[in-house]
Formats: structure tokens, C-alpha cells, sequence
């Protein structure tokens, strides 16, 4: 046999081709298996023949053992052909390119940073189960081996999470870290991967989990404790926010589409350049600015979540404000909806000046602009943390709080602050305006645009929803729901949860929005029958209290503090609290500390109109109040 390549798989249970074929049993034998790769690994591929008659033969006389290796010799070089294998009386070597190592790809692919392609190299230990009786000297290399490999190949891994993590797949990621942690179950790096797409999954009691398997491993097994990163992290996640949520009602196929947060899909460039520029806020300790803009609907508000979620695993201080049509023309409102929204709570806050403190809780129209106050509290945070700052619907703030927004990212120079402000293009702001032009002149940051979603980015969506579908059944429901959704993401997780439980898509004539028209634009008897049904059927499945709930908000309109959410339901505190963390996370409201608003105006007027009797309307203004 002339010209054979033999490949050997070894990260994981052997597994050896020649020319692509299996491996005859010759060569399999452990002995020669042992001496190819244990040759394939030497340094310039050759050993001295006492070498290898020690490692392999050592409890025979040494004429056996000789005549032993002379053997193996003679079977490898039968496979590996003419120049595959050199021996002489001295030493015996691997031709160039005779035998392909995993280990040698893991190393070029790992160095052209192909976390994709490493990770799908690594199935399991160097060698995994493979051993020859009566060798201790190679049970000593193997060992050996498998620690350096174990940790190439648990880099490699950790490395594939954080691309996965980047691009916003956090359930691959998660599988990948789960197997990085199985490779190294006393690797801290690898358990905070595992920990950290727990977190960012909503798992955080099986982030918890983990950490407490890991810290009884260790102190079991080796007397020692988690390094004190991990522990940060675990400490950083029991603060997360425990998420009160009705028991499950649906099983089989439609439990990932009803019961669960729809994956963030199709904005893996733009979460990616978001996670860029928050790097490099931090590594460079100065202030930067993301401006994130698209119609309602396009997921604006999750992105922002997103990064902010990892903001706080990371140990950042983080500051939410939802800003409403109303606030435009209250001066000041959005500055102290800033301080409420998490500022005043914010470690290091203690460092500002008792007065700039005092003026912050204050509330109301200030004695004098309150720029100057607002940069010094954010300045005593960002010394002690990264900070991010998100303003949601920033379009609304009113003109004061945004001039004093772009002069805090002018005039906070050595300070790790980050603004995060979405925006619609309708109302325009020449306030948001100035802010734009300076991004990537005087302040780091970007413009970063969402468009509707890719067909294959609704096909993945549809494939979540709807896992017992084939792919003719996929194709046909990802051109219905393109056509019915505009590719908006609201709109197709609402049609795509409304598919798993039931409802029938029918051709639904014409194309919309309108051109030259928005979401924001769109009545709601524009929308396609279709998404009606859809917003009524995910309306019918929330529980009954977070249907009274929704009611109140939809009738009251803008951003609804919890007192007339709670007069207008007629729920208690504890139903009321479980209640409106089912509409956050299924995505119906969002919160902030001075009240709740819907994610997206349309679905409240589809709410509003469709889901209510003027009666019940009237009750609910009775109870609660006016609308806000």
C-alpha cells in the first residue's frame, strides 16, 4: 500500500481512517496505535529506538522487546506506504504529512481564531478510555497529554461560548460551556461560561446550581474553594431579579413557544457591535454612546436588555429609564426618572455630594439646571463601576434631560460610562440629532439601525416555536408569517406562539404597512387579520390576573404607575407583583420604577379595542383613575 494518509482522531475515544476507510484491525492494535500517535506527537515526529522500547516494551527481555518493535515498525509502515515511515538502527521517524493529528488541526484552527470548527473537534478527553497494560510510561504520557489537551481544548471551547454569547445564542452557548465544564469539572472559567448563559437564559436558579455543584467538587475532591471570580459572579447573579411566573399550562410542542422567552435571533452583527463598544468603554475608561434605532416592534428594547444584562454579570452598575410621549414636555423628568430608575441605588453613589444627592431625590422643577448635578453622581458611580445608562423610547425625553445627557458624555472623559438610548425616527429630535453627528468624532460609540427580520432569521424563530414541524411545514409557515409579520419581531413571536397553539394561517390579501408608513403609523384595523388573532389568542393565554392587569394598562395608556394597575384589577400586592412579571417576560409590558408601559403601542390599542367592552373600559377609569 503506497501514499495512504492516516487520520487520527484523539480528543475523545480513538477513532483512526486511512484514505478515509476504517482502520484495518492491524493498526488498531494498541501497541501501534500507542506508537503512531505517540510518534505523531514527538518532537520532529522521530524517537530513539530505546525510547520507544521503554515506553511500550519494558517487561520484556530486550530481545523480545526488540523483535516487538520491529513488528509494529513493519505493520505501520504497511499502511502508511513508501516514505511514511523512516527507521534505522538508531531511530525511527514519521514522514512529513503521513499521519493528520485532531490535535494539530485544534491548534491551527484555534491560532485563525475557527471557534466553530475547533469546538466540533473536541468530542472528549485526549484518549479517552485508551491505555496499554504493562506501560506505565506511557500511562504517564497520556496523562500528561490529557491535561495540556484538556485545557487547549477547554479554551477552545470557552472561546466558541463567547463567540456564541456575542452573536446572542445563548442556548448553544450554554451546550458548549455544559461541555467544557464536563471536560473540566475543576475549571473556574469553565463554570462561570456554564453560569453566565444560565443567567442570561433566565436560569438563574440552575446558575446557582452550578455553582454550588462546582464549590461541593472542589471542597470534596480537592479542599479547595471557587477562585473569588466565580464567587463575584454567583453573588452577582442571587441579585438577579427572581421572575414570578404562572405554572406551566401548555405540554408537548407548544411549551417552547408560550412557555418560554422567544430566542434573540437575526441580531447577532448588531448585539456584536452594541458588546464592541461596551468593551472598549470599559477597557478605556471613557465615555460612549450607542444610539439604537428602528420602528416599534424591532426589538429595540430586547437588544438594549440584552447588553445590559451582561452589563451586570460583568459587575457594571446599570440604570434603566423608559421614557413616554407625556414626559416631552415635562422639563426634568427624564434626569430624575434616571435617578429613580437605579442611580440613587448604585454603589458609589455615597461619593457624590450630599446636595447633588439631595437635588436628585428632590423631584420637581429644580431651582437651577440640573446638568451639572447629574454629571457629578454619575462621575462618583463610574469610579467605583462601569455604568450603563439605557433610555428606552428616548425620542420622548423631554429637551432638558437630553441636553444634559450630551453634555455628560462630553464632559465625563476618564469615566466608564455608557449611554444606551433607543429611538424611533418619529418625533424628530434636533437634540438626538446633535448626539448622532458627534458619535465617532468626539465620542466613541455607534448608530446602530434594526431592520425586519431575514426569512432566515423567521425560519430559526419558526424552528424554535415550532420543533415538531418538518421543513416543508417550516417553509410555509416562516412565507405566511413574513408576509403577516413584515418581518417585525413582536409581531412574528406573537403569530408564531399563536401557530403552536392553534390558530390557522390563512392567506391574508395585500402588503403592509403602507408604504412610507411605520408600525408606530399603522391603526389597528390596518393590521392583517392574522396578527389580530394572534394578539387575542396570546391575550387568552395569559393568566387571569395578568389579563386584568393588561386591561388596566391598555384602557389608562402610557406609562402606568403600579397604584392604579393594582385599584384598576382589583388584585392584591402578591398577585399583582406575580401578575406583572408574567407580562414582562412574556414581553407585553416593560418596567421601570415609576410605572409600566407596553412594549408596543399597536398591541395596546389591539388590547384596548378588541379585548375590552366599553363597560369594562368605563369600570376600569372608575376604579383606576384617569389615564396617564
Amino acid at each position: 500500500m503506497r501514499g495512504c494518509v492516516i487520520v487520527c482522531r484523539t480528543l475523545g475515544p480513538v477513532d483512526v481512517s486511512v484514505n478515509g476507510a476504517g482502520a484495518p484491525p492491524a493498526l488498531l492494535w494498541r501497541k501501534n496505535l500507542a506508537l503512531l500517535v505517540y510518534l505523531a506527537r514527538s518532537p520532529k515526529r522521530a524517537r530513539t529506538r530505546e525510547h520507544l522500547i521503554g515506553l511500550l516494551w519494558a517487561d520484556k527481555p530486550e530481545e523480545d522487546a526488540r523483535h516487538s518493535l520491529n513488528e509494529a515498525v513493519r505493520t505501520l509502515r504497511r499502511y502508511l506506504g513508501e516514505g511514511g515511515l523512516e527507521s534505522d538502527g538508531n531511530q525511527v521517524r514519521l514522514g512529513a504529512g503521513a499521519v493528520e493529528l485532531d490535535t494539530d488541526r485544534l491548534d491551527a484552527l484555534v491560532a485563525g481564531q475557527d471557534y466553530e470548527a475547533a469546538a466540533a473537534l473536541v468530542s472528549g478527553e485526549f484518549l479517552e478510555g485508551f491505555g496499554v497494560r504493562g506501560a506505565s510510561g506511557l500511562d504517564d504520557w497520556i496523562a500528561a497529554e490529557r491535561a495540556f489537551w484538556r485545557a487547549r481544548s477547554v479554551d477552545a471551547l470557552i472561546q466558541r461560548v463567547e463567540q456564541l454569547l456575542r452573536a446572542g445564542s445563548v442556548a448553544p452557548a450554554r451546550a458548549v460551556a455544559q461541555r467544557a465544564l464536563g471536560l473540566a469539572r475543576d475549571s473556574d472559567r469553565a463554570v462561570q461560561a456554564v453560569m453566565r448563559c444560565c443567567a442570561l437564559a433566565g436560569d438563574r436558579a440552575g446558575a446557582l446550581a452550578q455553582f454550588q455543584a462546582f464549590a461541593a467538587h472542589l471542597s470534596s475532591e480537592m479542599g479547595t474553594e471557587p477562585a473569588d471570580e466565580t464567587k463575584a459572579l454567583a453573588e452577582r447573579i442571587r441579585r438577579e431579579r427572581v421572575w414570578r411566573l404562572p405554572p406551566g399550562r401548555a405540554t408537548g410542542e407548544e411549551v417552547a413557544a408560550t412557555q418560554q422567552r422567544a430566542p434573540l435571533v437575526g441580531r447577532a452583527a448588531e448585539l456584536e457591535r452594541m458588546l464592541e463598544v461596551w468593551g472598549a468603554c470599559r477597557r478605556k475608561r471613557c465615555p460612549a454612546v450607542v444610539i439604537l434605532e428602528g420602528d416599534a416592534g424591532t426589538g429595540k428594547t430586547r437588544l438594549a436588555e440584552e447588553l445590559m444584562d451582561r452589563a451586570r454579570l460583568e459587575g457594571a452598575a446599570t440604570v434603566a429609564v423608559r421614557a413616554v410621549e407625556a414626559d416631552s414636555h415635562e422639563p426634568w423628568s427624564g434626569l430624575h426618572g434616571i435617578a429613580r430608575g437605579g442611580l440613587l441605588e448604585a454603589p458609589g453613589v455615597a461619593g457624590a455630594a450630599p446636595p447633588a444627592l439631595a437635588a436628585l431625590r428632590a423631584g420637581g422643577a429644580p431651582a437651577e439646571p440640573l446638568g451639572r448635578t447629574l454629571s457629578e453622581v454619575l462621575r462618583a458611580v463610574a469610579e467605583e463601576h462601569p455604568l450603563v445608562v439605557l433610555v428606552d423610547d428616548a425620542q420622548w425625553l423631554d429637551r432638558e434631560s437630553l441636553l444634559a445627557l450630551g453634555a455628560v458624555a462630553r464632559d465625563l472623559t476618564q469615566s466608564p460610562l455608557f449611554l444606551l438610548l433607543t429611538v424611533t425616527a418619529q418625533p424628530p429630535r434636533a437634540e438626538l440629532d446633535a448626539l448622532r453627528v458627534r458619535i465617532g468624532r468626539e465620542l466613541l460609540g455607534a448608530v446602530v439601525s434594526l431592520e425586519s427580520l431575514s426569512s432566515d432569521a423567521l425560519r430559526a424563530l419558526a424552528r424554535w416555536a415550532l420543533p415538531g414541524y418538518s421543513e416543508v411545514e417550516l417553509d410555509r409557515v416562516t412565507r405566511r408569517v413574513a408576509t403577516d409579520s413584515a418581518g417585525i419581531p413582536l409581531l412574528a413571536v406573537e403569530l408564531l406562539r399563536a401557530v403552536a397553539a392553534g390558530l390557522d394561517l390563512r392567506d391574508s390579501p395585500g402588503a403592509w404597512p403602507e408604504p412610507f408608513r411605520t408600525l408606530d403609523q399603522t391603526l389597528p384595523g390596518d393590521l392583517p387579520d392574522a396578527v389580530v388573532a394572534a394578539i387575542r389568542i396570546g391575550f387568552r393565554r395569559l393568566s387571569a390576573g395578568a389579563q386584568r392587569v393588561l386591561a388596566v394598562a391598555a384602557v389608562l395608556g402610557g406609562r402606568v404607575p403600579r397604584s392604579p394597575l393594582e385599584r384598576g384589577s382589583a388584585l392584591h400586592a402578591d398577585a399583582l407583583a406575580a401578575a406583572l412579571d408574567e407580562l414582562e417576560w412574556q414581553r407585553w409590558l416593560t418596567a421601570e420604577p415609576r410605572g409600566y408601559a407596553f412594549v408596543a403601542g399597536i398591541v395596546r390599542e389591539v388590547v384596548e379595542r378588541d379585548m375590552l367592552t366599553p363597560g369594562q373600559r368605563q369600570r376600569i377609569l372608575d376604579a383606576a383613575g384617569p389615564p396617564g
